[in-house]
């Protein structure tokens, strides 16, 4: 009786014990990135001298060398490129487009195509515009025979009332991807795109789009929120008037790639795997620095701070700098196929797609007990950095993949209100990446790593 009531009362603290190391530990991580971080010096690396990164590019295959060299240099790291075949889409000389309206002077706009877009004809398309703000007047329309011959303007905005800008990018994506597609099927013959952002400005967004095998193919082309607008107001006042549109665009052939994988063995459980990612591709516009060159530093970053501090995690952590994110996942799938062709047992999987802006939590997929925990027993560790948001659900698109064999997903949240400013757009360059939220991107998932290393999940 009497070693039970020792042990009632040693059992609290026993865990406060516990609590103040892993805070002292998570300390010393945090510390540790913000004294001493390479992640901004490799991201103005990768930015400047390679800069935007479309699969299957030479820009892509010099940020694969440029991304094994940086892990090769980490001492007790095991560094391998996994092969994968990558979507290959070549966006070829600059796009045009010009507003033409009777009696007046010819207005000029500054469009960009839509990734993995057909070209149009080498003289380009010349064509009445019909703007589009919902799906079901696009059907409307399409069914009465109204876009026949047209060019569809697809003009619905990011809804400005939700909070999170990731919800409303969601809500409007749509026409992106499917409305090229939804169009043809009326005999449409291009569609041109209000760029998905909150922003105001003459910054033209790309991003992938998507065709059907039984529906013709059209050209689908980004238009500046700024171009926009002003499309809008002149086919308001003359619904005769004609847009002309030309892109160079081409689809060649997959082209072969690599994941890049920088690994530390676990040191008790060595066949348990957490992997910390982000994607090495970008679109071409700019120089990938939000999207997603942060996700992939703070990655590399994630094994320099363990082996700088001369941590021993109990379970493996890989770092992956993903391949073909953008505009296949293919990357991301050959991840999945190589963990199951070599029966490998992947507990977490975190990922980094979101900016690097300041950490304000982690989304997730685990279930209700495992979320339970961490809510009580890690919550508390962040909340001191600022990252109290622990309730979003879901992980990643590189990631995704691992839920087939059971992974549980965790995706870095961060406060990205301005991210849309910069996604996909000319804009995504090194200069607009801040490095301290970079920084602390970078030690709160090694902290959660650190974590699921020792507490298991």
């Amino acid at each position: 009786m009497k070693k039970l009531a020792l042990l009632l009362v040693c059992l609290p603290l026993l865990t406060v014990a516990q609590s103040n190391k892993d805070s002292l530990q998570l300390r010393m991580i945090m510390n540790e990135c913000l004294l001493n971080s390479s992640a901004y010096v490799h991201l103005e690396e990768l930015c400047k001298e390679v800069g935007g990164r479309l699969s299957g590019s030479p820009e892509a295959a010099r940020a694969v060398e440029m991304v094994a060299k940086w892990a090769s240099k980490i001492e007790g790291v095991t560094v391998t490129k996994q092969p994968c075949m990558v979507t290959h889409w070549v966006r070829g000389a600059k796009e045009e487009a010009v507003i033409y309206r009777k009696g007046l002077s010819p207005i000029a706009l500054y469009p960009c195509a839509l990734g993995n877009s057909i070209a149009t004809p080498s003289n380009g398309i010349k064509a009445q515009v019909v703007e589009i703000l919902r799906w079901t007047q696009l059907d409307s329309l399409g069914k009465a025979g109204a876009l026949r011959n047209k060019i569809v303007f697809f003009n619905r905005p990011m809804n400005p009332t939700f909070i999170d800008p990731g919800a409303a990018y969601g809500n409007a994506v749509d026409q992106r991807w499917g409305g090229a597609a939804r169009a043809a099927a009326y005999g449409a013959v291009g569609m041109v795109l209000r760029s998905v952002t909150h922003a105001y400005d003459q910054y033209p967004h790309t991003g992938v789009m998507g065709y059907q095998d039984t529906i013709p193919k059209i050209p689908a082309l980004a238009l500046s929120t700024i171009d926009a607008t002003l499309l809008s107001a002149c086919v308001h006042g003359d619904s005769q008037l004609e847009v002309f549109i030309k892109d160079n665009c081409k689809m060649l052939p997959d082209e072969p790639s690599f994941n890049v994988i920088a690994e530390i063995k676990g040191s008790t459980y060595p066949d348990e795997i957490i992997t910390v990612g982000g994607h090495l591709d970008s679109w071409d516009l700019g120089e990938g620095a939000h999207d997603d060159g942060t996700g992939v530093v703070q990655a590399i970053e994630v094994i320099r701070i363990f082996q700088a501090l001369h941590l021993h995690p109990k379970r493996t952590i890989r770092a992956v700098a993903f391949m073909n994110e953008e505009n296949g996942a293919k990357g991301g799938k050959a991840y999945l196929e190589a963990a199951k062709q070599n029966h490998e047992k992947h507990i977490a999987a975190i990922e980094s797609d979101g900016g690097g802006f300041t950490p304000i939590g982690f989304s997730s997929t685990a279930k209700n007990e495992v979320r339970a925990k961490i809510l009580k027993d890690w919550k508390p560790l962040f909340e001191v950095y600022g990252i109290w948001n622990f309730t979003g659900e879901g992980g990643g698109t590189d990631i995704g993949f691992l839920r087939e064999i059971n992974t549980v997903l965790f995706g870095l949240e961060v406060d990205g209100q301005r991210y849309f400013d910069y996604h996909h757009t000319a804009n995504d360059v090194f200069e607009n990446v801040n490095k301290r939220e970079l920084e602390m991107g970078a030690a709160s998932l090694a902290m959660l790593a650190w974590l699921i290393s020792e507490k298991g999940l």
